[in-house]
């Protein structure tokens, strides 16, 4: 395999050491919001602890504002009365809505928060799933062309019953408003991940961040290593949310039309210039399937896919192969 754009090899990594201060060294810190561990690796040479703090700050706002489960959220709000009424919201939270819907268009449906609708009625951690009919009553409501986004940033549900999740959008847009803040705080190197999305700003010591893919069916291996740089990485698979049931696995990421999980891949991993695409993305090409998800990354500019199905084996997008 060729290094194409999305690895970046430095051309000058020995100007690039001598350019760091001399004094400065990596700081680390590590803590759970939005239902997963977030994790932070600066270069500085001041302390950053304040720099964590205000992190950690940001992201749990956004946790408030968009979690299910916080039931004052802006989210959780908009599920108990969105059918009811036209609904006042944040603008932060109409653009997220706004962008959800245009992967909805982009994907053919593939991407769709409302999804929530089926996926309520799943609990993970008890092993619990809905049976077949409370599954086709809750698929009725899926769909995400029952969103209404209004003028002076409202918005309802055309039909009761529906339901929205942003998990396949807001922890890109977390990880976006941390690297945010950290290119404001003056911070050139840094990897912040937050689940299975990650960023990686600047370089690594003059050289690229080695980024690992995890092993979708080890938690003790990675799958493979990508150097990259100023890049943002997300990895939807199959084993972040899971139990076993009659043999078989029964995952967080859904089908729109039947709200069952998707069979067939066990992760996909998408490189773009931004965390929230990355994220949505990855969702996506889960959905779609290798063909049509390989398709529709192929078709996007400075954007890549890494696929790995039940079976091992492993598919590119093309800018990550060889040409014949």
């Amino acid at each position: 395999m060729h290094y194409p754009r999305p690895f970046r090899p430095l051309l000058a990594s020995l100007l690039l050491l001598l350019a760091l201060p001399l004094h400065a060294d990596w700081q680390q810190h590590d803590w759970d919001v939005m239902g997963t561990r977030a994790s932070l690796s600066v270069w500085s040479e001041k302390d950053a602890a304040p720099l964590f703090q205000q992190l950690e700050t940001e992201m749990e706002r956004l946790n408030q504002l968009l979690s299910p489960w916080v039931e004052s959220s802006e989210l959780a709000q908009l599920n108990l009365h969105g059918h009811e009424k036209p609904q006042a919201i944040s603008p932060e939270f109409y653009r997220l809505l706004e962008q959800s819907l245009h992967y909805y268009q982009l994907t053919d449906g593939a991407f769709d928060i409302t999804f929530a609708s089926a996926g309520h009625l799943y609990d993970y951690r008890e092993g619990k799933a809905p049976d077949d009919a409370q599954l086709a009553d809750a698929a009725r409501h899926i769909g995400a062309d029952r969103i209404e986004l209004l003028p002076d940033y409202q918005v309802r549900f055309r039909t009761p019953g529906t339901r929205i999740d942003l998990g396949g959008i807001a922890k890109g847009h977390a990880i976006d408003r941390g690297i945010a803040l950290l290119k404001e705080a003056g911070v050139e190197h840094a990897w912040l991940s937050l689940g299975g999305d990650s960023y990686v700003l600047g370089d690594h010591r003059g050289r690229p961040w080695e980024v690992g893919i995890q092993h979708p069916r080890n938690r003790e291996k990675v799958a493979m290593r990508l150097p990259i740089t100023d890049l943002a990485m997300s990895t939807s698979g199959d084993y972040q949310r899971y139990f076993i049931r009659d043999g078989r696995r029964i995952h967080h990421i859904l089908s729109p039309q039947t709200g069952k999980s998707i069979d067939g891949l066990a992760s996909v991993t998408v490189l773009a210039d931004n965390s929230l695409d990355a994220d949505a993305l990855s969702t996506s090409v889960f959905v779609l399937g290798v063909e049509k998800g390989l398709s529709l990354i192929n078709r996007l500019p400075e954007t890549s896919a890494i696929i790995i199905d039940r079976g091992g084996n492993v598919f590119y997008s093309n800018d990550l192969t060889t040409p014949e």
